[in-house]
């Protein structure tokens, strides 16, 4: 039994997927047996109806499967946003079929979000792999100018072409390579909330993804090249990514502090030389800089920890609310931090206990987070041999604004991260002051 056939048992929402050379043409026959007498509608844009649409339709055709006429967005600025959620829903409003998404993270979260909205199930042919979200249980999209995940489930099943994806354009394939990626020091801030309480680690989520983990990453220079063996590694490492995500029912398993940097230039409107940046060469930043933030934590020894000294600074939660405020005050969303902070605040008591957990058992955890986490460097050759940006300048962002992100990344989310970490234990400012200081990683002229 291979590794996608065994986490399907763990998984809520998919019950099938398939992965290999030429298994676009199977969509029809996968149609029939998960959706016996039914119609289909292909969802695609005019670039994924050319790579893999018709023929996903021919097969359908073949299979004896009816279809209605196929809804393609013709607008080539698409992206994941909540007009065209609605755009969907009102042309396959009314129609009574099965919507089949081909294309790549847009089309399946546009698509996953409308078929939720109309109570429908529905079906994913992917064309790169770029994301890992096309299993997961729910959607990001921009909604008000605020990249949110909504609540949805994942597709009935999934095909992905190897053919399909060894064609896709290299800059998605690398910005899946980053994504994957991601999923290294998400796995370390995991075990600190773990060790705290907030979200314990589910195991069928972790082992799923993490024990394949490094070696789905091992061939950048092969995912580069377009070797189909290599691709299909990388999606395989991202399908399971989604299902474990299903498994947790949450994305904790997925995403940490690396995605929040993309967030927010997601919600910031961020563009480098005139385009918005992918999901996945923003992560590729958000995932360095986490990386560098470990190689700097785990140098530090907390098991001399002055615990009352840290809890004697800790401040209210009235404090940290007006801090939120403070910050966020000229955001998109001037209220995010102060509701995130609210559901994240830890009293002195439950900081004494956090501190305490650490202090005791600071060999195992950092012993732990070193075997995780890999160094800095290695992250950024890894990108730069798969393509992927490996300094904030490839996305157009400068050092000084990179490190200006730093307070929102920690407030912006109730997610436990190692920047709460550091806050708790008073070592926040040295993190940051080795991470953009003199010598230091991202170091700022």
């Amino acid at each position: 039994m291979n590794l996608v056939e065994e986490a399907l048992k763990h998984t809520t929402d998919t019950k099938d997927c398939l992965i290999g050379a030429g298994v676009a043409a199977r969509t029809g026959e996968m149609f029939r047996n998960l959706f016996p007498g039914e119609k289909a509608v292909v969802v695609a844009d005019a670039n994924t109806w050319r790579v893999a649409g018709e023929t996903v339709e021919r097969s359908l055709a073949e299979a004896g499967v009816r279809t209605e006429k196929a809804f393609v967005f013709t607008n080539p600025e698409l992206f994941a946003e909540w007009s065209y959620v609605i755009q969907l829903e009102e042309g396959l409003r009314g129609v009574p079929a099965v919507p089949v998404a081909v294309g790549s993270g847009v089309i399946n979260d546009l698509c996953k979000l409308s078929a939720a909205h109309l109570g429908q199930s529905y079906l994913s042919v992917a064309t790169a792999a770029s994301v890992d979200g096309y299993t997961s249980f729910g959607a990001s999209i921009s909604y008000k100018g605020l990249k949110q995940t909504f609540d949805c489930p994942a597709p009935v099943a999934l095909l992905a072409d190897v053919d399909v994806l060894a064609n896709a354009p290299k800059v998605m394939t690398a910005a899946g390579y980053a994504d994957l990626a991601a999923k290294i020091p998400c796995g370390a801030e995991w075990m600190i909330a773990d060790l705290f309480g907030t979200e314990p680690i589910i195991p069928e989520a972790w082992h799923m993804l993490q024990d394949v983990l490094v070696e789905q990453l091992s061939d950048p220079e092969g995912v580069a090249a377009g070797k189909p063996e290599s691709i299909e590694a990388l999606f395989e490492g991202l399908t399971l990514s989604g299902f474990a995500m299903q498994a947790a029912r949450s994305s904790r398993p997925a995403s940490c502090t690396d995605h929040l940097f993309s967030h927010y230039l997601d919600m910031t409107h961020h563009t480098f030389q005139g385009e918005l940046q992918s999901h996945g060469f923003q992560v590729a930043i958000g995932t360095l800089t986490m990386c560098a933030f470990f190689d700097a934590f785990l140098q530090m020894d907390l098991s001399t920890l002055d615990v009352e000294h840290c809890v004697a600074q800790w401040p209210t939660l009235e404090q940290e609310q007006e801090r939120a405020r403070q910050l966020f005050s000229q955001f998109i969303d001037p209220e995010l931090g102060y509701r995130e902070i609210t559901r994240k605040y830890s009293d002195a008591g439950e900081v004494r206990k956090q501190l305490t957990l650490v202090r005791d058992n600071w060999t195992d955890l950092r012993d732990r987070c070193r075997r995780q986490v890999f160094p800095f460097a290695k992250m950024q050759q890894l990108f730069k041999a798969v393509g992927a940006p490996a300094d904030p300048a490839d996305i157009g962002v400068a050092r000084q604004q990179l490190l200006s992100m730093v307070p929102f990344t920690q407030l912006m989310r109730w997610r436990i991260n190692l920047l709460d970490l550091a806050k708790r234990a008073c070592i926040y400012d040295e993190l940051v002051a080795k991470v953009f200081g003199k010598g230091g990683a991202w170091e700022v002229g």
